[in-house]
């Protein structure tokens, strides 16, 4: 069980110089909110006093849910091949911001609905064509469970080897906000209302029934206190897989950053796994899902930007990316007080 092993340590006296640093800068102590925030999380990371952003590795993740056949979604499951396609040849909004960013892209499906195929620029790790219905039974066995967990292990460690400095997971599946929204409400012990939102946007009666799989899902999962154990019951493949992602990002020391709902209940489910995996963590954006805000506060975490996204595909996280860069460079060329010969309040 590799996922248990250690975390790497985050680096104090990094932490502590780009902490310095700042407070040296010609602005105000504090003048740059988060910016100055998020990149004193990073030197600890990264191990230097001044981190970088410059090469951005994105994985979306893909897989298909047997929950889904319940009718949860406002799409069916055919739309996770096509997104598949969309994003292997560059139409689909993460690989536009991926571009931009001159990001590394992997595309992995997970498992998904149909005949056998070929898309140049997915990897395919067919676990099975769905999940199970996690009403009827456990949505994946335990040996499946470990096998996508492998998965994510294999992105974060392919992304290491590349060079990347920071990590980003997103996810495509229909019916994964079902599965989120159950997860959720498991680790945080919470009922279906508390944690449901819109998904790809339902109207009212199939909001009202969305509810009710899931609270029916809380009836049937609850005795459970294994995150492990709630995670293979409830979840999708592609979520498994950021688990395990998250969980590997750590160990190595290759930070990560955390987008919207479905990502942050993966990020709490890895943290429950692996508590010092919260260490390598940095989130992006309080997204538009109801129920996020619940889980960033069981993650004491506070995210960079609410800009009302709800899109996935890790579109939330690259957008801060960029926002993380620019507090690297100012952090790093920006003059102190005494290169510029400027009276900081303590002279």
């Amino acid at each position: 069980m590799w996922y248990l092993n250690p975390i790497k340590p985050i680096n104090q006296t990094a932490r502590n110089g780009a902490q310095d640093r700042q407070n040296q800068l010609t602005k105000p102590t504090g003048a740059l909110g988060q910016m100055e925030a998020v990149v004193i999380e990073l030197a600890g990371m990264q191990g230097k006093v001044c981190p970088t952003a410059k090469q951005l590795y994105i994985c979306t993740f893909a897989g298909d849910h047997g929950i889904a056949n319940a009718g949860v979604s406002a799409y069916p499951q055919a739309v996770t091949r096509q997104m598949l396609y969309n994003f292997a040849t560059g139409g689909a909004c993460i690989s536009v911001m991926a571009r931009h960013y001159n990001a590394i892209s992997q595309v992995i499906d997970c498992g998904s609905l149909g005949g056998a195929y070929h898309v140049d620029g997915v990897e395919q790790f067919h676990i099975a064509p769905q999940t199970q219905n996690f009403l009827l039974q456990p949505a994946m066995t335990a040996e499946q469970c470990e096998d996508v967990l492998n998965i994510g292990k294999y992105s974060v460690e392919t992304a290491a080897a590349k060079g990347a400095d920071i990590y980003i997971a997103g996810e495509m599946g229909i019916g994964n906000t079902t599965a989120s929204s159950a997860l959720a409400a498991l680790l945080l012990r919470d009922s279906a209302e508390s944690v449901t939102g819109l998904g790809t946007g339902i109207d009212d009666k199939t909001f009202a029934y969305k509810t009710q799989v899931i609270a029916q899902a809380i009836d049937k999962y609850q005795h459970l206190d294994d995150p492990l154990e709630i995670l293979r019951s409830v979840a999708g493949f592609e979520m498994v897989a950021m688990v395990g992602a998250y969980l590997r990002a750590a160990q190595l020391g290759l930070p990560v950053i955390v987008g919207g709902f479905i990502s942050a209940v993966c990020a709490l489910c890895a943290v429950r796994i692996n508590p010092s995996a919260r260490d390598f963590m940095l989130f992006s954006h309080k997204s538009a899902e109801y129920g996020n805000q619940r889980v960033l506060d069981a993650l004491n975490a506070t995210p960079l930007l609410d800009l009302g996204l709800r899109l996935g595909e890790g579109t939330g996280a690259t957008t801060a990316f960029g926002i993380i860069q620019l507090a690297c460079a100012v952090h790093e060329q920006m003059a102190t007080f005494g290169e510029a010969g400027v009276s900081d309040q303590n002279s």
